[in-house]
């Protein structure tokens, strides 16, 4: 028997498109068969769109939406999806993801809670990761930048290693786990040698001066039309680096080997305290932050400036 597409059939098939399509684009392109199931497609309709090239087949069970060209964080994302639940861009991968390294590898490498079969374009390796160790960047599940160091250890050379640790203080990534604490915590992991010898030269990101970061972030803040502030003033009994003393506002630059163990992590958070006790607002802006969201931060650090004196102006 014939089925006859009715106009609520068709209207039901548009919105799930629709659906579909907001999905992928806010996962670099690609869907998983799962997620297409969730939204309400059946088995037929899904294949019904890789007959007629809606659907592009990546991986098995992973697909990409309308176009078969993919961008790099669309190949990413693809092999997290494959992996299954817990996996996670890890290694090599992820540290192209952070920008310490550049990665030719055909295959992306991911770490996922168990073994799984082995899929064409993706390197799979298995552990359980702590949830401090994982985070999520622009919707692909990746390890941080110090479980990242830390996997880089198994896989790079020294020199190669010694190079992406500067990268990351470079970049001023940092997260609240610090490469320190990673090593305590994994002491006899392969590789943590190495890297600890890299961390106890305490010379990470000698190269770029405080001074330079400083006169970036004042740059930026002119490229945006923002007010200067105070550079590097004493407020409450400590130094700050920016200060707007009208909008009771701080602006920190972290770093990632300065702010780098638990106890300079916890004295930082210290230091906030106390000035947000005093009645400022404390803002912390990373190197990353300044390259990859200039304009985000500038409408932020816009938005608290005029919160408190909307007269405040550019000079």
């Amino acid at each position: 028997m014939v089925r006859v597409e009715t106009y609520v059939d068709r209207a039901r098939g548009g919105k799930i498109d629709f659906l579909v399509a907001d999905l992928a684009e806010r996962q670099h392109g690609v869907v998983a068969r799962q997620q297409l199931l969730a939204l309400g497609l059946s088995e037929g309709a899904i294949e019904h769109r890789l007959a007629c090239g809606r659907l592009h087949p990546v991986h098995r069970g992973v697909y990409a939406v309308g176009h078969r060209v993919l961008s790099q964080e669309g190949r990413w994302m693809a092999a997290v999806l494959a992996s299954g639940a817990g996996a996670v861009l890890s290694h090599r991968a992820a540290a192209a993801r952070w920008d310490l390294r550049q990665s030719a590898r055909p295959r992306v490498e991911v770490t996922v809670p168990q073994y799984r079969r082995p899929r064409r374009g993706i390197e799979s390796r298995v552990a359980c990761l702590p949830a401090d160790e994982v985070t999520v960047v622009r919707a692909i599940q990746v390890t941080t930048p110090s479980r990242t160091l830390l996997d880089l250890a198994t896989v790079l050379p020294p020199h190669a290693l010694r190079q992406a640790v500067h990268e990351a203080e470079v970049l001023r990534l940092g997260d609240a786990l610090s490469l320190a604490d990673l090593i305590a915590r994994h002491p006899r992991r392969r590789g943590v040698r190495a890297l600890r010898r890299i961390v106890d030269e305490g010379n990470l990101g000698s190269t770029v001066a405080r001074s330079e970061l400083e006169l970036r972030f004042l740059a930026f803040l002119a490229d945006a039309g923002l007010p200067r502030p105070d550079v590097n003033s004493r407020i409450e009994g400590m130094e700050v680096d920016f200060a707007w003393r009208p909008a009771q506002l701080v602006v920190e630059l972290d770093g990632f080997a300065a702010h780098g163990t638990r106890a300079a992590f916890e004295r930082d958070r210290e230091r906030d305290r106390r000035l947000q006790a005093a009645g400022w607002r404390v803002v912390r802006v990373t190197w990353r932050h300044l390259n990859e969201h200039p304009r985000r931060l500038g409408r932020e650090l816009e938005a608290l400036l005029n919160a408190s004196r909307p007269t405040l102006t550019a000079p």
